[in-house]
């Protein structure tokens, strides 16, 4: 229900990752890891899969992947034996596999070509800074997907069962029922206008009197403390509204590609 931080998309997955380094840099040719069978496994892929791996080099972790790198050609080479290769869902899974190296291929160089400059983040940041507001609120909520089953829950606090009891029992939102409806701390402008409307009129310990409407259901909201807000400074959130913008800009890139493209269905 609330507005969560964009994160980066990941094009790529697991299993393809080890490809990436290989975009950023020439292999060198020449140098061998091992020979299996006659098929010689390059250095230049030993390099490329430690690139990936965020650790230190060591002559360990080289012997490691070296050993995996010899299982996989050990194991691609029986599969091709038999015939595998042109199993109809392996060459399905082959060429998605495919798309999906050279989909990462293109991003990659879409963004090394478009970065994020340090003024755009901190133009982004000002504005969802000002968006924010001075005051955070505390709040628990009830998400039910009728107005009557709202207004029961409304009766039930009235009678004087617990809030957090009755979200646990009634709530549809997954994220808060478990916690009696706890939405944690949050700015007005982190919910949906209805929601955030409702929100700001209650005092300290009131709930909503009538069920509030928003389209993800009914909710009885209840106001739990207020604060000023604390707005974390530009450095320690520069990365985070970065990836925003990669985002942004990624996704874009792929609508626009997408309408230039003749695609029949």
């Amino acid at each position: 229900m609330t507005h969560k931080p964009l994160r980066l998309v990941a094009v790529l997955s697991t299993a393809c990752a080890f490809a990436v380094p290989a975009f950023a840099q020439t292999a060198s040719t020449g140098a061998k890891a091992a020979t299996v069978n006659g098929v010689t496994i390059p250095k230049s892929r030993v390099d490329a899969i430690i690139r990936s791996q965020n650790q230190p080099d060591s002559e360990q972790l080289r012997q490691a992947v070296t050993e995996k790198l010899i299982e996989l050609e050990v194991v691609a080479q029986e599969a091709s034996k038999k015939g595998l290769a042109k199993n109809p869902d392996v060459v399905q899974a082959l060429e998605f596999q495919k798309q999906q190296i050279l989909g990462q291929a293109l991003i990659a160089d879409y963004l090394k070509s478009n970065p994020v400059s340090d003024e755009a983040a901190r133009a982004e940041y000002e504005r969802v800074k000002s968006q924010m507001g001075p005051t955070e609120y505390k709040v628990k909520h009830i998400l039910v997907a009728s107005e009557a089953e709202a207004q029961d829950a409304i009766r039930r606090l009235q009678g004087g069962a617990k809030f957090e009891d009755i979200a646990k029992a009634m709530s549809k939102d997954p994220g808060s029922k478990d916690r009696g409806g706890d939405l944690d701390w949050q700015s007005p402008a982190g919910y949906v206008k209805p929601f955030s409307d409702a929100m700001v009129k209650l005092q300290k310990g009131q709930y909503t009197p009538t069920p509030v409407q928003s389209q993800f259901g009914w909710h009885v909201i209840m106001l739990d403390d207020t604060r000023p807000t604390k707005v974390p400074n530009f450095d320690e959130v520069k990365n985070e509204v970065k990836q925003r913008l990669q985002q942004q800009q990624v996704q874009k890139y792929v609508q626009d590609l997408r309408a230039k493209a003749n695609v029949t269905q």
